[in-house]
């Protein structure tokens, strides 16, 4: 693809730029999906506990969500173009050291390293998606955030056709998707040095550079509302992620493949659902597609733990598709609220998802060691109803067409 010629102008979104944006998001969590998809073979070959299955997703989560916040604000005060490159090279390494990691020890040492690379690409990569936006920030974080739900529902689809069938040291082959991701984001580098160059000599004004004309007190007020809603989105989904396989396993006797591809039907239908959430909240506001996505999907996620195995997987369907609108929106309304500081919140806003990832794994992983994993089902189902609190967040749309 070349990139060449392409520049961003006011009112212009680059769409080469946004699809290679989306498909090395795609690369970079369809890799870090199969994590939580090979927990059936590595809880049976190591023989494993739910909560030390629990902690493997903690470090990997939180490695990434310590570090993006960081790395966010430094890609704001001195950008990188190829830092995203650099960064996949730690992902490049954490699979390979997990293809061979003979233990629990170099397991958590290989999903930190997968952690460290996530660190680097989510929140410089929402830049570079802004960057190509044109204006168009929710349909162009929706192109972002698409291919990395649809990278995430692949992760199961592969291990169940890869890495189940021939072992632990199958991970190594993902290292090729790896290099693909390295490749592509060096010629994203490209564009992007030629932007910070453009930026550096004809420095443009952004008309939303003011902000949303909110006191800080209640910008700050948004952002703790925000985060809360992405704690009950991403518990939630941390309970569908990690422990759906072993619901349809234990409750319906399902086989390990089985469950793999009922788990990617839940992924699938996310990441159909992502690209809903930022066009349309360009359109009618943000504040009422996460309204509609988080507590939407409440009357859906109370049915799951007590229907059949077909109902199962159809309402699973349902709330992945409902439920993974949400994200995109949230991210485009807080950097809406912060606009100069987009790496920034974008790192929070991503480490938060993946922080939060990893305690809810953790947490239902101890849960469900002390009860069942049919209980931790029927306690994460009430997550979506904290959509409620969605009405106290400030129309930052209207404020700007009333300046």
């Amino acid at each position: 693809m070349n990139t060449t010629a392409t520049a961003a102008r006011p009112g212009r979104t680059v769409y080469p730029i946004l699809l290679m944006v989306c498909a090395t998001h795609l690369l970079n969590d369809m890799m870090q999906s199969v994590i939580p998809a090979v927990y059936p073979l590595l809880k049976e070959k190591f023989g494993f506990t739910f909560a030390q299955i629990g902690l493997i997703t903690l470090v990997f989560q939180l490695t990434s969500s310590l570090l993006q916040p960081v790395a966010g604000r430094l890609a704001d005060l001195h950008p990188r173009p190829y830092s995203l490159a650099v960064g996949m090279c730690f992902t490049l390494c954490g699979l390979l050291a997990l293809a061979a990691a003979p233990g629990f020890a170099l397991i958590l040492v290989s999903v930190g390293l997968i952690g460290c690379g996530s660190s680097v690409f989510h929140p410089e990569s929402s830049r570079v998606a802004q960057l190509a936006s044109g204006g168009r920030k929710g349909l162009a974080q929706s192109i972002f955030q698409v291919g990395g739900n649809a990278g995430s529902a692949m992760g199961p689809l592969l291990a169940a056709l890869i890495v189940i069938p021939f072992g632990q040291a199958s991970i190594g082959w993902f290292a090729l998707a790896a290099l693909l991701a390295i490749f592509i984001l060096v010629k994203i580098g490209n564009w992007y040095k030629r932007q910070l160059a453009l930026s550096a000599r004809r420095p443009a004004v952004s008309a939303d550079a003011a902000g949303p004309g909110l006191s800080k007190r209640k910008i700050r007020n948004a952002l703790v509302i925000l985060g809360v809603l992405v704690f009950s989105k991403y518990f939630y989904i941390a309970s569908m992620t990690n422990y759906f396989t072993f619901f349809l396993m234990d409750k319906f006797s399902m086989s390990v493949q089985g469950a793999q591809y009922a788990l990617f039907a839940f992924l699938a239908a996310s990441a159909a659902g992502t690209f809903i959430g930022g066009p349309v909240g360009d359109r009618i506001g943000r504040k009422y597609v996460i309204w509609g996505s988080i507590l939407g999907a409440a009357p859906f996620t109370l049915m799951l733990p007590y229907a059949g195995l077909a109902g199962t997987i159809v309402l699973a369907v349902v709330i992945g598709l409902v439920i993974s609108s949400a994200f995109s929106a949230i991210l485009v309304y807080a950097t809406d609220l912060m606009p100069g500081k987009v790496g920034m919140i974008a790192g929070v806003f991503f480490g938060l998802m993946f922080g939060l990832g990893g305690l809810g794994s953790a947490f239902f992983g101890w849960l469900a060691d002390r009860t069942s994993i049919e209980f931790i089902f029927q306690i994460s189902t009430l997550l979506p109803l904290l959509g409620v609190i969605t009405g106290f967040l400030p129309n930052i749309e209207l404020k700007k067409h009333e300046k």
